[in-house]
């Protein structure tokens, strides 16, 4: 039976810590606990768990009824759905949901990156940084709210922003027990194919690699094969569910996330 999460001390911390999709949970748990409406935490059985984010759901393992599982994802229908493929395979044929394939990867440094530290900001304006990924990623429309989990985790130190010659950015959505998470990538149109992007990632794989840290993205099938030009690590193949748009250009740029 899925039941909402009240008592964060009932989440099996050790079992969450094994995978990406565990941790992602927790650093959502360690930013907000349990006491919120928009990120809400649920259980089910001994090892089910599941996140809901705003417009997001993320399911840990595979402990569900399928039925219950469908009707619950029916009921909230978040614009995408994550999780383990075991779990995403009891809802993979709900309707309004088309399926997409993604890739992780592990960031993978080298010798030939050329940046300047002096280029690179660690505390960008937060402002600035929605700018540039405002034009990556058209489903990220709502700015408050973006700005309110964004600067919140950035505060509890549980995520930061980066960005590299005021053109492009990145962040660290998760950094736990030395695995760290980046995400929402994205580039100034203006400045896109000037190697801002490979250089800065490049850039980003060695400095994590210096202080020791093992750090991960995922890519959607239209970015994948920009990620194994940097010489990034493919380290497994998973898919995830998002809601079908009516706006056709939305669908097609939501696809460089």
């Amino acid at each position: 039976m899925i039941k909402r999460l009240e008592d964060e001390r009932l989440i099996n911390i050790d079992m969450l810590m094994q995978s990406c999709c565990g941790r992602r949970i927790l650093a959502y748990l360690d930013a907000y606990g349990t006491s919120y409406d928009f990120c809400r935490f649920y259980i089910s059985g001994d090892s089910g768990v599941i996140l809901l984010i705003n417009s997001t759901m993320i399911i840990y393992g595979d402990d569900f009824d399928p039925d219950e599982l469908k009707s619950f994802s029916e009921m909230n229908m978040p614009f995408r759905i994550e999780g383990s493929c075991t779990a995403l395979d009891m809802i993979r044929n709900l309707e309004q949901y088309k399926v997409l394939h993604r890739t992780m990867f592990q960031l993978v440094g080298g010798n030939d990156c050329d940046v300047d530290q002096k280029d690179i900001n660690f505390t960008p304006s937060l402002d600035d940084v929605y700018d540039i990924l405002h034009e990556g990623f058209p489903n990220l429309n709502d700015y408050p709210l973006w700005l309110t989990d964004t600067s919140h985790r950035v505060r509890r130190g549980i995520s930061s922003v980066i960005t590299y010659n005021d053109t492009t950015t990145a962040s660290l959505m998760y950094d736990i027990n030395g695995y760290v998470l980046v995400g929402q990538v994205a580039t100034r149109a203006a400045s896109r194919g000037n190697g801002y992007a490979r250089r800065f990632l490049k850039w980003l794989a060695n400095y994590l690699e210096s202080h020791g840290k093992i750090s991960y993205l995922y890519a959607l099938d239209v970015r994948e094969s920009f990620y194994r030009e940097i010489g990034f690590k493919e380290i497994e193949s998973q898919y995830v569910l998002e809601r079908i748009s009516d706006n056709t250009e939305s669908e097609m740029k939501g696809k460089l996330q």
